[in-house]
C-alpha cells in the first residue's frame, strides 16, 4: 500500500495518459496531474461548476489517441443561471502543462443535487460511454424521451452513433438508478455499477437497449421484462462507485461500505466469489482504475461528508500493488 497524494478534496474520478501521468478530477472544479508520483500544487484546469449536494466536476477521461490529440472529457454540473444546475460534457485540449478551450459536446443533462451519475469511460469500440441518474425523479428511468436513469453511448464528437439501439438517440441503455462505475471485461462485456434505493445496489451486465428496471423493479426481481443484476447487496448498502477489472476480478469502489470488493467473473460473467478490501481502513472510496504497471489506484471521498471523519491527509489517491494479499474476510 502506498499512498500517492494526500490532501485533495472529493478526487471524484482518476484517468491515466499513455506515459504514466494520471490526471485527478476534484469534485469543486479543479483538474490535478501526478507526474513523476508527485501531485502538481497548480491545477492543470479550473472550470466553473455547481458543486451542491453530489454535484459538481465528476466524470473525467481521456481520448484513445490523447498523445496525438491532447483530448480531455468531462461531465460536470453548470449554472445556467436561476439556481438552476445542468450537467454537461465536454472537452479540453491539454497543451503545455494547461487544459483550455472546451468545447461542450451535450448540454442541459439532467442534473441534481443527488443522482447525477456523470461516469465517462471510453469503450473497447472508441465511443464514449457516460452515466446519468435519475435526478431524483425516478421515473424519469423508464422514459426514453428523458437522459435521466441511462448509459449513454456518443461519438467522441458527441453525435449519435449509428448502431446505437435507439434510432438517433445516445440512449445504450436504461431503467437505472444512479450509475457511478463503468469497466469492460476481457471479451469487451460492459458492466457497471448502480446505488440503489437504501440496499439493493447492483452491478450490471449491461446490453444494448435492455432495462434495468428502475424505478418498478428493485434488485434481483426475476422480472422478465427487465435485466436482473449480475449481484446485489440485499439488504446491505455498499453504495458502489467506480469500478475497474484486472484480469478476471472485477473491483468496486464502495462509499457507504468504505471497502474496496473484490469480486471474481467467471467465464459467463457471473460473480463467482466476493472479499472485501481496505475495509473501513481509509474512509469512503469513489473510484479505482488500473494503473500502466497494473496496481490498483483508489480515491477516498470523505471530505464530501460532513458526517464522515476527516482527517489532515484526506483526500488521498492510494496504490494497492498487490490486491491478492489484502482480502481480509470473504462474503458469501
Amino acid at each position: 500500500m502506498e499512498v500517492v497524494a494526500r490532501r485533495l478534496e472529493t478526487p471524484w474520478a482518476l484517468a491515466f495518459a499513455p506515459d504514466g501521468r494520471l490526471f485527478v478530477a476534484e469534485r469543486p472544479g479543479r483538474i490535478r496531474l501526478v507526474a513523476g508520483g508527485r501531485l502538481q500544487r497548480k491545477p492543470v484546469a479550473v472550470l466553473k461548476v455547481v458543486e451542491r449536494g453530489e454535484s459538481g466536476l465528476m466524470g473525467l477521461a481521456l481520448d484513445p489517441r490523447f498523445d496525438d490529440n491532447g483530448f480531455l472529457y468531462v461531465c460536470y454540473t453548470a449554472d445556467i443561471g436561476g439556481g438552476r444546475g445542468v450537467n454537461r460534457v465536454g472537452r479540453l485540449t491539454f497543451r503545455d502543462g494547461v487544459a483550455a478551450n472546451e468545447v461542450v459536446l451535450l448540454d442541459r443533462l439532467p442534473a441534481a443535487e443527488m443522482h447525477d451519475g456523470c461516469r465517462l469511460k471510453f469503450g473497447p469500440d472508441g465511443k464514449l460511454y457516460f452515466t446519468i441518474g435519475d435526478a431524483g425523479v425516478p421515473e424519469l428511468a423508464q422514459r426514453l424521451e428523458s437522459l435521466a436513469g441511462k448509459i449513454l453511448r456518443v461519438n467522441a464528437d458527441g453525435s449519435v452513433p449509428a448502431d446505437n439501439p435507439f434510432a438517433g438517440s445516445p440512449v445504450y441503455s436504461l431503467g437505472h438508478r444512479n450509475p457511478q462505475g463503468l469497466a469492460w471485461d476481457r471479451e469487451g462485456r460492459l458492466i457497471a455499477s448502480e446505488h440503489g434505493p437504501t440496499g439493493r445496489d447492483k452491478i450490471n451486465l449491461i446490453r444494448p437497449g435492455a432495462n434495468y428496471g428502475w424505478p418498478r423493479v428493485r434488485g434481483k426481481a426475476g422480472d422478465a421484462r427487465y435485466v436482473d443484476p449480475l449481484i446485489e447487496s440485499g439488504d446491505d448498502t455498499w453504495a458502489p462507485s467506480g469500478i475497474a477489472i484486472l484480469d478476471d476480478e472485477l473491483f468496486v469502489a464502495g462509499l457507504r461500505s468504505q471497502q474496496l470488493l473484490r469480486m471474481s467473473l467467471g467465464r459467463d460473467v457471473e460473480v463467482t466469489r466476493t472479499t472485501s478490501l481496505l475495509e473501513q481502513t481509509y474512509g469512503r472510496l469513489r473510484d479505482v482504475v488500473v494503473g500502466p504497471e497494473g496496481a490498483l489506484y483508489v480515491t477516498t471521498s470523505n471530505r464530501d461528508r460532513t458526517t464522515t471523519d476527516i482527517d489532515d491527509d484526506d483526500d488521498r489517491i492510494l496504490k494497492v500493488t498487490r490486491p491478492d494479499e489484502l482480502a481480509i474476510r470473504g462474503i458469501p
